[in-house]
């Protein structure tokens, strides 16, 4: 194993939103990491632009929201809408659940805001160290932790960086998981597109009917920033070089008279596919290094934030001592099954908007005004996502059943959220004052929740970090709970073990957590 310039206890690699919240999320558990990026920046680009209600629901317990909120568009600019040309009428509008208004089955609400609005305030969450211009070149691996070989290409230097894990989160071309061979499965490359980033007087036009996208029969239209700011984005022309970005902005706008001034062309591949597996040793992979997301749906960089989620408690269980390290295991357990779903949805997606945009072209092309049967492009229910975001269970994993059969996970057709307090689901929102929620009850520890917490005090002393709070007894019945029952919940807000009732024993609660550690056999 060669030598090393430097030690930490995590290493990630990847400086858009997935890493840098790992990097908060890892703080805020005890666990200060380094962060290497090789570009030399925080991204320009706009990009990923919704973050759902499950991830603000994350940013709530890092004291996010407020800043995060303050940045993004107004509610009403949560609904898509389809059309001709940006400047004809809709024939069809959805709302995007979760984020249009609130919803009953959380404390916050999802926001539309640009990726390059949403880094700065992840940037800002963690004191640990970032390294910017500095690539990731080299791993080597032994029993006891990994070394990283650095390279920063302004400077021409390379290091080296001994850590006890690394988080890989360097998106879909990772290297690390060049570096460790790992395959992947799904459709590979669906498409060549190119975003073009413009300005033009349209807020006329979204003032009256806002919108977070605007899908055309030519490419679809995003505004970027409340204060302004637009982006079109398609399929790459087959001569992108001489394309005519302006003329062909023009066209999909289907404004006389309106100028589209180009300020940037990003050409991009979109993806889709889930790695093999997760997991290789002590390097862990999350985000699009693990599972590339097609955009449509916005699915994708939700879904890595909250792989890591997952991920950062289990990792600072583990460096902190109170788990062992086949609490790890759990990781690509409890998230590959979900990455594989999600794939499925945004693909399913992705073929349903391309399709209606081509069927609609060729309707265009013949003559066909928009009132002869322009196609609807969804269902009522096609942008009803709560299922598969506030829907998501760990039936197998870092969960105690003693005896209780899994919860079945949720199949494709499950849109809606049916909230429930079986272990591998995610706590149900109520409200235990009128500011706090039962989501917010675990914070940094694993925490009890129960309308009589005598029975369960003596057994809560251990090397885990747990706590017991009281669940007033209106929130037992919904969860099923007499009111000496009680539920356990993970660091991350899922259930982690739950008794209908009184303690079984005098060590039930021990035992539970000690397994959930994996410090002993179930």
């Amino acid at each position: 194993m060669p030598a090393a310039d430097a030690e930490v206890p995590v290493l990630i690699v990847g400086g858009g939103p997935v890493g840098l919240t790992a990097r908060a999320l890892l703080e805020r558990w005890g666990v200060r990491a380094l962060l290497v990026e090789k570009h030399r920046e925080l991204s320009p680009f706009p990009r990923s632009r919704l973050v759902n209600v499950r991830s603000m629901e994350i940013y709530r317990r890092l004291g996010l929201t407020a800043e995060i909120a303050a940045a993004a568009f107004a509610p009403e600019y949560g609904r898509v809408r389809f059309r001709d040309t940006l400047h004809d009428d809709d024939f069809a509008t959805a709302a995007m659940v979760g984020v249009r208004g609130p919803v009953p089955e959380s404390p916050v609400t999802g926001v539309l805001t640009s990726q390059d609005r949403l880094e700065p305030t992840l940037l800002g969450a963690a004191d640990g160290p970032v390294r910017f211009g500095v690539e990731l070149v080299g791993l080597a691996e032994d029993a006891d932790g990994v070394v990283a070989a650095l390279l920063d290409r302004r400077l021409g230097r390379r290091t080296r960086v001994r850590a006890r894990y690394v988080l890989a989160a360097d998106g879909a071309n990772s290297t690390v998981r060049e570096l460790l061979a790992i395959g992947t499965t799904g459709p590979g490359a669906v498409g060549d597109f190119t975003t073009v980033v413009f300005d033009a007087d349209l807020d006329r036009r979204r003032a009256h009917q806002p919108a977070g996208v605007y899908f055309t029969a030519h490419g679809s239209f995003a505004p970027l920033y409340p204060e302004g700011g637009w982006a079109w984005f398609g399929p790459t022309p087959e001569d992108a070089a001489r394309a005519d970005w302006s003329g062909l902005v023009a066209r999909a706008l289907g404004a006389a008279g309106v100028p589209a001034e180009v300020l940037r062309v990003q050409h991009w591949v979109m993806n889709a596919f889930v790695a093999e597996r997760f997991r290789h040793g002590r390097i862990l992979l999350a985000g699009d290094a693990a599972h590339a997301i097609p955009i449509i749906g916005g699915l994708g960089m939700n879904t890595g934030i909250a792989d890591v989620h997952n991920l950062c408690w289990k990792l600072a269980g583990v460096l902190q001592g109170w788990a062992g390290p086949a609490l790890l295991e759990t990781y690509e357990t409890e998230r590959l099954p979900v990455a594989h779903r999600t794939l499925r949805q945004a693909v399913a997606n992705t073929k349903l908007l391309t399709g209606v945009q081509a069927r609609r072209r060729e309707q265009l092309q013949s003559g066909e005004p928009a009132s002869s049967g322009a196609e609807l492009p969804w269902t009522d229910r096609y942008f009803a996502q709560l299922g598969l975001v506030l829907g998501v269970a760990y039936p197998e994993g870092a969960v105690f059943l003693d005896g209780r059969p899994p919860a079945p996970a949720p199949s494709d057709a499950d849109t809606d959220y049916v909230p429930t307090a079986e272990p591998g689901h995610r706590m149900p929102h109520m409200w235990l004052t009128p500011d706090r929620s039962t989501l917010d009850a675990p914070d940094t520890w694993f925490t009890l929740l129960t309308p009589d917490p005598a029975p369960w005090e003596q057994q809560a002393a251990g090397p885990w970090p747990l706590r017991i709070e009281n669940l007033p007894e209106e929130h037992a019945a919904p969860c099923d709970l007499s009111p000496r029952g009680a539920l356990l919940v993970r660091p991350d807000g899922h259930i982690a073990a739950r008794w209908d009732d009184r303690p079984p024993s005098d060590r039930a609660l021990h035992h539970a957590v000690t397994t959930l550690a994996r410090k002993s056999g179930p």
